[in-house]
């Protein structure tokens, strides 16, 4: 069996017109688009819509792709840009009823599981952090995605924002500090934080 092609390749096949090309890149690069698009947006309709909307926008701007980044640089920098875009329509627009939001008191949307009680510890972390996430203003949440969960180093952060790799440092160091305040006043530990004396930070 002949070894996958590498998606430099496959881009410069699919901008020949390879269909199979362009579908192998988009199936390659879905799971990360979504997992940008879920922490951004905070809640599962959100990002489906945003990586679904990424996804068109790949495909109709892939002729543009010079090269001069990466494929996967690329796709991180339009699945940000159609989670904000995605956030901006939802600030516009009244919640629906029945609308799948796990972080605004909707039905969460993992499947039924017998062993449930196994999850619980994690399913609360991830739950607890998506809410910190969403809840950080966009200039901090979104680099500090694109580092934590993307695994972007600096300069490719500030490729994907089009800002400085110093504000891009500064964004993330804010950023996480902010996330743990948040996380530490939401997980239960409310009656240790109350017992420290004023502040210790």
């Amino acid at each position: 069996m002949p070894a996958p092609l590498d998606d430099r390749a496959l881009v410069a096949a699919a901008q020949d017109g390879d269909r199979s090309a362009l579908d192998q890149l988009l199936r390659r690069h879905y799971d990360r688009v979504h997992a940008v698009c879920r922490r951004i947006t905070g809640n599962d309709a959100d990002a489906a819509d945003a990586a679904q909307e990424a996804l068109i926008l790949i495909v109709r701007n892939l002729s543009s792709f010079d090269g001069r980044s990466t494929f996967a640089t690329w796709t991180y920098r339009v699945a940000t840009n159609a989670s904000l875009d995605e956030l901006r329509r939802r600030r516009r627009r009244p919640v629906l009823a029945g609308r799948d939001r796990d972080h605004d008191g909707a039905t969460p949307t993992e499947p039924t599981d017998h062993h449930a009680h196994e999850h619980t510890d994690r399913l609360a972390d991830r739950l607890s952090l998506d809410a910190a996430l969403v809840s950080l203003p966009e200039d901090f949440r979104v680099p500090v995605v694109l580092r934590d969960v993307c695994d972007l180093d600096y300069s490719e952060i500030a490729e994907v924002l089009e800002i400085p790799v110093g504000t891009v440092k500064s964004r993330i160091a804010r950023g996480r500090s902010m996330l743990a305040a948040k996380i530490s006043r939401t997980d239960g530990n409310q009656s240790v934080a109350s017992d420290r004396p004023t502040g210790t930070t």
